[in-house]
C-alpha cells in the first residue's frame, strides 16, 4: 500500500512564514505541533460549481475523505507561488491557471498545525486528479453545504469553506 514520505523535508515557520528550522513530514505530523507551511487551491468551474478532491485510503491525515481540489506541502526551500504550481499540475495535471490570493491562516488539528495560504481560480479546461488522490468531482455549494458536519469532508475544508465563502 502507499503511503506519505514522513522523511520528506518540510519548513517549519512562524505566523508570519518566516522560516525558523526545517523538519520531516514524521516530525510535522506526529502531534509535535510544528508550524508548516501548506498551499490550498479551491477550483471553480464557470457554473459556479467546487471540484473536491477525495483524499486516498493511504493517507496519514483524513483518509477517504472529501477535501479541497489542491492541498499540497511547501518542500524546504521552496516559494508558495511554485509549491502551488507543482501541486496543481501534480494532483490534476493543470498548468495553465490564474491564481487568486484569498487569505492566510494557522489551521491545527490533534496532529499537526499548518500555515495555509488558500487561492481560488476559475477554471474551464479538463481535469485530470492523479493517483495521489481517488478522485474528484464538482460539488454545488448546496451540496457541499449539505454534507458539512456528516463526516464526509474534512473538517479543515469545512473550515476553510466557511471562511472562503464569505470572501467570493
Amino acid at each position: 500500500m502507499k503511503s506519505d514520505n514522513n522523511k520528506e523535508i518540510f519548513p517549519v515557520v512562524d505566523e508570519n512564514g518566516i522560516v525558523v528550522a526545517k523538519a520531516t513530514r514524521g516530525e510535522c505530523h506526529n502531534g509535535s505541533k510544528l508550524l508548516h507551511p501548506v498551499v490550498h487551491l479551491h477550483l471553480f468551474d464557470k457554473q459556479g460549481r467546487l471540484f473536491l478532491q477525495q483524499r486516498p485510503l493511504w493517507k496519514d491525515i483524513q483518509p477517504g475523505k472529501w477535501d479541497t481540489a489542491v492541498g499540497g506541502h511547501v518542500d524546504y526551500g521552496e516559494h508558495i507561488d511554485i509549491a502551488l504550481r507543482r501541486e496543481v499540475k501534480e494532483e490534476l495535471g493543470i498548468e495553465n491557471f490564474e491564481p487568486k490570493f484569498l487569505l492566510r491562516y494557522v489551521f491545527e488539528s490533534e496532529r499537526e498545525k499548518e500555515l495555509v495560504h488558500v487561492y481560488s481560480t476559475i477554471y474551464s479546461g479538463d481535469v485530470h486528479p492523479s493517483e495521489e488522490l481517488d478522485g474528484g468531482r464538482y460539488w454545488t455549494i448546496e451540496e457541499i453545504n449539505s454534507a458539512i458536519g456528516k463526516g464526509v469532508l474534512t473538517p479543515n475544508f469545512e473550515q476553510e469553506f466557511k471562511r472562503i465563502i464569505d470572501i467570493l
